[in-house]
């Protein structure tokens, strides 16, 4: 058997190099990319807007958010469920029209039945007459508009099929934990600046922008935070396990704390495994088969 070239297409075996040139070259199969820091949420940012908090609030499973978008997005919920009640409301009440429609049609054959039998003793002719001038032959009366299928109208196609809507959930669930969320819930969280006279840069755009207000430690996604339920405080974990935990008193002022009183703070972490374990993401394509 004579050698081919690299790139020689004449043989019979499409191999793996072939494969993952052309798939490159074709935009088909899959991707891997390592995610940037730019593409992480910061542990102050807001997990619906992804921006820095102005009045920060956090809930009991700690993902913290802006005060302005979470109380947007529990309205924005209460006007889809009133929006779907009344949907609910208008398709039951329509049914229930329709069962006394239905009742008060079978009512009226069975009164026809009877005053068809209390005839009997009018003449077949007469009777013949009578029906040939109370019949019409347009496929309109009688009711039969109702029944007759539409092909122009989708909701009135033969095969279309009424869709049974159910009963909406009031309840107003988390967008990023799913779990119930109850405005009453939400607790306000007060971050503590760190203070550089020398440093004349707005908040926003410092690199060092929370400490700790007990160890006076630089916050930011590789340090574990937690939230002091009574006062909203934002402290290291380390403060937590060595401090906190050790006297339960919060000595910012001086009070008596428990473990339900702290919050860890979820953070939006580095991109590393060690700390972000179920942090993936995927772009799927079409694949290009042999």
């Amino acid at each position: 058997m004579t050698r081919h070239a690299r790139n020689c297409t004449a043989g019979a075996v499409y191999t793996y190099h072939e494969k993952k040139k052309d798939a490159s070259a074709s935009g088909y199969g899959t991707n891997s990319q390592r995610v940037g820091k730019d593409s992480l949420k910061n542990f102050d940012c807001c997990c619906l807007t992804l921006q820095p908090c102005r009045i920060p609030l956090v809930t009991k499973d700690g993902y913290l958010f802006d005060k302005e978008a979470i109380l947007e997005y529990i309205l924005t919920k209460k006007k889809e469920y009133s929006r779907q009640l009344r949907e609910y409301e208008k398709q039951t009440q329509k049914k229930q029209n329709e069962v006394q429609e239905k009742t008060a049609n079978e009512e009226l054959e069975k009164l026809k039945k009877f005053l068809n039998g209390e005839k009997n003793i009018v003449s077949q002719n007469l009777m013949k007459k009578r029906e040939e001038a109370s019949t019409s032959i347009s496929n309109m009366s009688n009711g039969q508009d109702k029944v007759l299928p539409s092909f122009w109208i989708p909701a009135k196609t033969p095969e279309s099929k009424e869709i049974q809507l159910q009963k909406p959930d009031k309840t107003i669930y988390c967008p990023i934990s799913g779990n119930i969320l109850k405005v009453k819930d939400l607790i306000p969280v007060k971050f503590t600046e760190v203070k550089d006279p020398d440093d004349k840069r707005s908040i926003i755009v410092k690199e060092a922008r929370y400490m700790c207000p007990i160890t006076h430690d630089v916050l930011n996604n590789s340090v574990p935070c937690a939230v002091i339920k009574t006062t909203g405080d934002v402290v290291t974990m380390e403060c937590v396990e060595k401090l906190l935990k050790k006297d339960w008193i919060n000595p910012l002022d001086n009070s008596k704390i428990s473990e339900s009183d702290i919050i860890p703070l979820q953070r939006g972490a580095t991109g590393y495994s060690a700390v972000n374990d179920n942090l993936e993401g995927k772009h799927e394509r079409p694949v290009l088969q042999a």
